[in-house]
């Protein structure tokens, strides 16, 4: 009960903090919970069950006897039947009323209110594992693009520092040419080269401004100049692939994903719905009730109200027996589509496994390969910045010229920005992997 309470209290805080527009600095977990709450699609399946819910109440009621009411009141006048002696009156005009009750119960029906009740309860539980599945899918996209915030975030950093070694170059070099130290094509060299930094830089801005407009949409919120996530302390070497071969994941996956769990109960509802179209073949046998009276004003002085409706009382009660003979074809047809439903039910099994499959060999070889880059790439960064440190000490001592120094300044940032782009592919990928061994999706 504890932990409700705590979650209840998280949830509203965040939302709290949404509505009165702090989105400045959101951790994962929140922009998690403002787009589940805000998911237009999770909102609508949460209503569908609603509808399973009700359908399963109605089922449920069939078991139950009918019971209802009727009550008339008639003014006639002209040539008119006298509802007490079902005799023809003359020319006249008087009201009469009338009242019945009715109830019916099925005592056999093929066995279609039973299938009927388990096909709905199945289909219940199939629209909670869907809403799970729908909360899990979302889940996943809000992570990515969460993730894909914090690289665009770093990318920037990297082009600021290289914008920042440039322009301190430049400054340098501005002054060596004044002095006629440098030749002033030195000067020109990195002058262009400050430009594409700034350029490079700008890009990087406009990738993050991008990659938070699209969190912003997948949570459903007005765009914000000043939304922001925090940077969680994220090291590749943290996230390690694990021990599962892909067999295994795909192994465990089947039990705890909801959408398999989902697929598998369509089939057993089109079982249900298979033995409801069967029991349209067997006789139906009802039992009824009904009772009935009525009151004509044209006695109303010599038989009160009361003594009328007591009077003309009639109560019957009979069992009705329905044997289908021929009937036109429609519950053969209704039969064979029954058929034809569990037959796609298990067409959509075998997609839902395959796709599931799927994903998880991509995940796999997506983190095996981005695991390879960012070590390779580790390797790289590591000797280009020893490479460029080297050339920027012997640019500033005049033993290589600007365009020089400029290859190993961009050998060194397309290196940085291949490790930042395989470390968190990698990140992510494993996260996947573990999500889909039942571990939770936090960074």
């Amino acid at each position: 009960m504890r932990f409700f309470i705590t979650l209840t209290v998280i949830v509203f805080n965040v939302l709290d903090a949404w509505s009165q527009g702090n989105v400045s600095n959101l951790s994962l977990e929140e922009c998690v919970q403002i787009g589940l709450e805000n998911n237009l699609e999770l909102q609508r399946s949460v209503l569908n069950q609603e509808n399973n819910q009700a359908n399963l109440m109605e089922a449920k009621g069939q078991r139950y006897p009918s019971l209802s009411m009727t009550s008339s009141y008639n003014y006639s006048w002209g040539r008119a039947l006298d509802n007490v002696t079902n005799d023809y009156l003359p020319s006249s005009s008087f009201g009469s009323a009338g009242f019945s009750v009715r109830s019916n119960v099925s005592l056999f029906s093929g066995g279609r209110i039973n299938n009927s009740i388990n096909q709905a309860a199945v289909d219940l539980e199939t629209g909670e594992l869907n809403v799970e599945a729908t909360k899990n899918n979302i889940t996943l996209n809000i992570v990515n693009l969460f993730v894909n915030v914090v690289f665009a975030k770093e990318q920037v950093n990297v082009a600021k520092s290289q914008l920042e070694v440039t322009s301190n170059q430049l400054e340098r070099t501005r002054k060596l040419v004044e002095v006629g130290a440098l030749p002033i094509s030195d000067q020109y060299d990195l002058e262009a080269q400050n430009a594409t930094s700034n350029m490079e830089l700008t890009n990087a801005q406009n990738n993050l401004r991008l990659a938070k407009l699209n969190l912003m949409q997948a949570i459903q919120i007005p765009y914000e100049e000043e939304f922001d996530v925090s940077v969680p302390d994220l090291e590749a070497e943290n996230y390690l692939i694990g021990e599962h071969s892909v067999n295994e994941v795909y192994a465990i996956a089947l039990a705890l994903m909801p959408e398999v769990k989902a697929a598998q109960l369509g089939i057993e509802s089109a079982e249900y719905g298979v033995k409801m179209a069967k029991g349209a073949y067997y006789p139906t046998l009802g039992f009824g009730a009904n009772a009935s009276t009525n009151f004509n004003e044209l006695y109303k002085d010599v038989v009160p109200f009361w003594e009328q409706f007591d009077g003309n009382l009639s109560e019957v009660i009979g069992v009705n027996l329905n044997i289908p003979i021929f009937s036109n074809l429609s519950n053969k047809a209704n039969l064979q589509r029954a058929k034809v439903q569990k037959k796609l039910s298990k067409i959509n099994v075998k997609e839902v496994q395959n796709r599931l499959r799927q994903d998880i060999e991509t995940a796999y070889t997506n983190a095996l390969s981005a695991k390879q880059s960012y070590e390779s790439s580790l390797l790289r960064v590591s000797s280009l910045n020893e490479a460029f440190r080297m050339a920027q000490k012997r640019f500033e001592v005049g033993m290589i010229n600007a365009v020089d120094f400029q290859v190993a300044q961009n050998n060194l940032f397309n290196a940085q920005a291949d490790l930042l782009q395989a470390k968190y592919q990698y990140i992510f990928s494993v996260k996947v992997l573990d999500f889909y061994v039942g571990n939770p999706l936090t960074l």
